[in-house]
Formats: structure tokens, C-alpha cells, sequence
């Protein structure tokens, strides 16, 4: 159970796979694999370990295993110096430490679509 103020905690180990969707409004640490889709809000982070195979929107991310797929961050992704990504990403703030692998497209200090204030009608 969760003290009070502090935020959940779900733990993919090691030996279990998911295939499917994740969601939810806790952290999740990955050691083992996921394949499909994951919507957080809260954090993600990929164990060096991990391999993720899906569609990711998150609050923020740490990266240091495996990703493949397209992320969408609303504030900050750390792609550690053992981490190896694959597809695009969309955050605020983005940090890549030496040694870190990633191949794709990013886009950088704009406002994710949840965020975009709705247009005003003109009179």
C-alpha cells in the first residue's frame, strides 16, 4: 500500500512478459518486456534489462534498456548511456547521456497535444 503523498509503484519483473495494453496513474518499472501500448501518468522507466515494444505516452520516462516505438513525453525523457531507442519522440525536455543509441526523428519544447489550448473562435 502506498503512504500517503508518495506515488504507486508497478513492477514488471524480470521473467513476466505483457502483451498488451498498459494504463494507469502510477510509475511503472519495466525489468522484463511489454508489446503493445502504454498511457501513464506518472513515470516510466525502462531497466536496463527491459524491452518495450509499443505506442508510449507518459508523464516522464528514464530509459536504459530497450525501446521500439514512438514516445510521447509531457515533460522530461532521460535516455540513459545503456539505452538503445528506436522511433520518434515528442517531449519538453529531452537528455541523452554518452553512449546512448537512438534512431529516429524528435520534437523538442512544444506543447504535447493535451496541452494546446483550444482554439478561440473569432466574432
Amino acid at each position: 500500500m502506498a503512504i500517503k503523498g508518495e506515488q504507486e509503484i508497478t513492477q514488471i519483473g524480470h521473467s513476466v512478459t505483457i502483451k498488451g495494453d498498459v494504463s494507469g496513474k502510477s510509475d511503472v518499472r519495466v525489468a522484463g518486456t511489454i508489446n503493445g501500448s502504454i498511457s501513464i501518468e506518472g513515470e516510466l522507466i525502462v531497466e536496463r534489462q527491459g524491452t518495450v515494444e509499443a505506442e508510449i505516452k507518459t508523464t516522464t520516462a528514464v530509459i536504459a534498456g530497450t525501446v521500439k516505438g514512438n514516445i510521447d513525453v509531457a515533460e522530461k525523457l532521460i535516455l540513459e548511456s545503456s539505452s538503445q531507442f528506436v522511433g520518434n519522440i515528442k517531449t519538453k525536455q529531452l537528455i541523452i547521456q554518452e553512449g546512448a543509441i537512438f534512431q529516429g526523428n524528435c520534437q523538442m519544447g512544444l506543447r504535447t497535444a493535451s496541452e494546446k489550448p483550444a482554439a478561440k473562435e473569432d466574432k
